[in-house]
């Protein structure tokens, strides 16, 4: 299989990976709950999976500052002890020889209200619209979601701007290659995306080149900052977390969004290390119930943005091969499979047999399955 894509370098903006199998951003809430600060398994973890040289890793979603959070241990980027313990992550994936993006995170109107309100925040959003997909949930004890979100005002999305510029640098300041915004699964950034959350009617709101306006000017204002190629972004069309919902402006939304950051790729230094899109896979039956090919409705990413692009989710060795081999540009990311895999570009290589995953210790604390799935003897 050295013969195939999937096991062939490419150059992402700054870095050259040894392949084309990407760890997924995966929230594990490892992090110390009290000032959100990444501990010593968290090192463990992202070492252990940096196993194979030249891997590149996604970290799980952090938050770019305190008010941009909501949810117990997940780490921030914000403080300049959150920076000294990434450092340590950083170190040690480097010491693998593979790379390392950070993903930045802003939950909006999924956030856990009372956990917010009791750090002196308002729970936000592009617009006063509930995530009724998520009422009477809790995360924490304290916390009953689904509750209507106070809008962010202009000055309010400028001041998030910033936050986002002052993520990002810290994540270079912390050896990180490069950062990804978090623009999918439901969370701020897509809130402005979508057509039935955002219901604004000033210039972050009404049409589609509006709605995507804080989206652009994030990237724009981070470019600016540590580099196109240093930069990446994640996109989820049709994904409904969140209480996301798609319809017939979303191949229009996204069309258009791609097509800036297009354009901008066309100009010297512009173009960025990635596009990342959460693909929305289903089966479907012909007319007389046959299972036929499974569908995805991304492949209109390829229609405008030329440039690296990673497909995560609903993907196994077997398609992950076949999509490369056709895309040159191609690499595919693998989520819950690294989980319980920390070997796992070396287990698809050989085609060798992959452990399994414990959902129940995904979000769990400590270091029961997170760090003591075995390696491939």
């Amino acid at each position: 299989m050295s013969a195939n894509n999937l096991f062939k370098p490419l150059n992402v903006g700054k870095i050259q990976v040894a392949n084309r199998i990407i760890m997924a951003p995966l929230t594990r809430v490892r992090a110390n709950i009290s000032n959100a600060v990444p501990t010593d398994i968290m090192t463990t973890y992202y070492q252990q999976r940096a196993s194979v040289p030249g891997t590149l890793l996604i970290t799980e979603a952090t938050f770019i500052t305190e008010r941009a959070g909501g949810y117990p241990g997940v780490p921030g980027i914000w403080s300049k002890e959150q920076v000294s313990a990434w450092k340590n992550v950083t170190r040690a994936i480097h010491k693998q020889k593979s790379f390392v993006f950070q993903q930045l995170w802003a939950l909006g109107r999924v956030a856990g209200p009372d956990t917010l309100h009791a750090l002196g925040y308002d729970l936000v959003s592009a617009s006063s619209v509930p995530d009724e997909t998520k009422r009477g949930q809790s995360l924490a004890p304290q916390d009953v979601f689904g509750s209507a979100p106070r809008p962010l005002k202009i000055e309010e999305i400028k001041e998030y701007v910033k936050d986002y510029v002052h993520a990002a640098k810290n994540a270079i300041e912390a050896g990180f290659d490069g950062v990804e915004i978090h623009s999918a699964n439901g969370y701020l950034l897509q809130q402005f995306l979508d057509e039935h959350s955002n219901l604004r009617t000033d210039e972050y709101g009404g049409s589609v080149e509006n709605r995507a306006r804080f989206v652009l000017e994030v990237v724009d204002a981070i470019v600016k900052t540590i580099g196109a190629e240093r930069v990446g972004i994640r996109l989820s069309p049709y994904v409904d977390n969140g209480g996301m919902k798609h319809g017939p402006g979303t191949l229009e939304q996204y069309a258009y969004l791609l097509k800036e950051l297009e354009i901008r790729g066309l100009k010297p230094g512009g173009r960025l290390a990635y596009i990342h899109t959460v693909e929305n896979t289903f089966e479907a039956k012909n007319s007389i119930g046959e299972p036929i090919i499974i569908r995805r409705p991304l492949e209109f990413v390829r229609n405008v943005w030329s440039g690296v692009w990673i497909r995560t989710q609903k993907f196994d060795r077997k398609l992950a091969l076949e999509f490369v081999d056709v895309d040159d540009k191609l690499l595919i990311g693998f989520g819950k499979p690294f989980i319980a895999n920390p070997d796992l570009v070396h287990r698809f290589k050989e085609d060798l047999p992959l452990n399994d995953f414990d959902f129940k210790t995904f979000y769990a604390n400590g270091p029961k399955g997170y760090i003591d799935y075995p390696f491939y003897n």
